[in-house]
């Protein structure tokens, strides 16, 4: 079977499945300056958004398991979201405005990761300023591992939190990710 055979099946089978309210998590993998992408996203909003090293088929298994088994490729879905990564990481835009969907965080994490759009396009803050800010002094292991634990990084922008020191600390997307990143804020185009 052709490709292009092979992706009209895959489209009538994700189109078939949403029409019929089988289809629980669409994803895509987009091409980026940061490498592949995969993004996947529930009815509510993003659910994932995961760089290559983290194996998107293993991202894949565990949505299947903690969201729900009706996982398809379906990339339509997913068109203003790919169009608003492109426009933030091309630096047309100063953010991933689109729905979230923040099933796979409860607790302080899901606290520390929506509180982190409060931290503005090309600034950043220490693990101990989120700390201090979600009311928390003390847990900045705590942000850390919230950070670490974000399911939409570049949505709700955990690259913008630092160490103490300055230094970017860890990231999901991998420490050069996480320069990229700050540097496009501040005014380093990606490259392409």
């Amino acid at each position: 079977m052709s490709t292009t055979n092979l992706e009209r099946l895959r489209t009538g089978l994700a189109e078939r499945a949403a029409s019929r309210g089988l289809l629980d998590v669409a994803y895509r993998e987009l091409d980026s300056p940061l490498g592949r992408l995969l993004v996947a996203a529930t009815e509510v909003g993003v659910v994932r958004l995961a760089f290559a090293g983290e194996g998107h088929d293993e991202v894949l298994s565990d949505l299947a398991a903690r969201v729900s088994p009706r996982v398809l490729q379906a990339p339509r879905r997913l068109d203003g979201v790919a169009v608003a990564l492109d426009d933030y990481l091309a630096g047309r835009s100063r953010g991933v405005d689109v729905p979230v969907d923040l099933r796979l965080l409860a607790g302080f994490r899901r606290e520390v990761v929506e509180s982190l759009p409060g931290i503005g396009y090309g600034s950043t803050a220490t693990y101990t300023e989120v700390a201090e800010r979600t009311g928390r002094p003390r847990a900045v292991r705590a942000v850390g591992s919230a950070c670490a634990n974000n399911p939409v990084p570049l949505l709700l922008p955990c690259h913008r939190v630092v160490r103490s020191d300055g230094s970017e600390g860890g990231y999901r997307g991998g420490p050069e990710a996480k320069r990229a990143l700050l540097d496009l804020e501040r005014g380093t185009p990606l490259p392409r």
